[in-house]
């Protein structure tokens, strides 16, 4: 199978549905075996069926330590190894400081932080006796600029961008890259928005959401040799929306 990620095997965190399925599809149809990871089975276990022999599904729970390191398990099982590990998992919420409260600022921080430094955790073995092995983790704009409103979203992708630098210049000697994507808004069911939704050009200047298809050619490029030289970074899809005001 050719592909600019012939024989790669990655597993990706949250792949059921929105950015994690197009980027799983995409990598299947660049030549990679993906194991899909999410807690929807019911539309995990269908999307790996649909993609066939080299995809398969576990369930992942990524606030769970024990869920990551019997995902990794069941990869390297499946597959025989992992080189790509894509950290795509997150979750979205918003209120005003006074009301937002610390129940969902703490479940903000477990989702969207701490179950990509348990991914890494589990994974970290495996990518390194796989090497060379990268690391994709789906920050969002918001981890570049603050978000009204958006406190532990913000946060937590922030606090993803930083783990990514303490984690690329840790593994890049082992043979492993580590990157972040740091994605504008997405028409995804996390948005909730209408795909006729347009944006003020002040917040975007192509003045709409993105699609996952426009997101997942930056993930591909991580996760193959195309990106040897690029660790530690962060990679901008969103519109324009961190370059300025309009």
């Amino acid at each position: 199978m050719g592909g600019r990620l012939a024989g790669r095997v990655a597993l990706i965190s949250g792949a059921a549905s929105g950015m994690g399925a197009s980027h799983a599809r995409a990598f299947v149809a660049e030549g990679a075996a993906v194991m899909l990871a999410d807690i929807a089975d019911a539309a995990g276990e269908q999307l790996a069926a649909e993609l066939g022999a080299r995809a398969g599904f576990v369930h992942l729970d990524v606030t769970s330590g024990a869920d990551w390191d019997a995902a990794v398990a069941a990869t390297v099982a499946r597959f025989g190894k992992l080189d790509v590990l894509v950290n795509n998992a997150g979750i979205l919420d918003a209120g005003p400081l006074g009301t937002y409260t610390e129940k969902q600022w703490q479940n903000m921080l477990a989702i969207n932080l701490t179950g990509p430094f348990l991914g890494l955790t589990a994974a970290r073995d495996a990518l390194v006796a796989a090497r060379p092995a990268a690391v994709i983790n789906i920050s969002s704009a918001a981890g570049i600029q603050g978000v009204p409103g958006a406190h532990g979203y913000t946060a937590s992708k922030f606090g993803l961008r930083g783990l990514t630098k303490s984690a690329a210049l840790e593994l890049a000697p082992l043979g492993v890259r580590v990157n972040s994507v740091h994605p504008g808004g997405v028409l995804t069911p996390m948005l909730g928005a209408d795909a006729d939704a347009t944006l003020d050009r002040g917040e975007n200047p192509l003045a709409r959401l993105g699609l996952p298809a426009e997101i997942t050619p930056m993930v591909v490029f991580l996760a193959s040799e195309e990106s040897s030289y690029c660790n530690g970074a962060e990679f901008v899809v969103d519109g324009g929306m961190t370059a300025g005001r309009g």
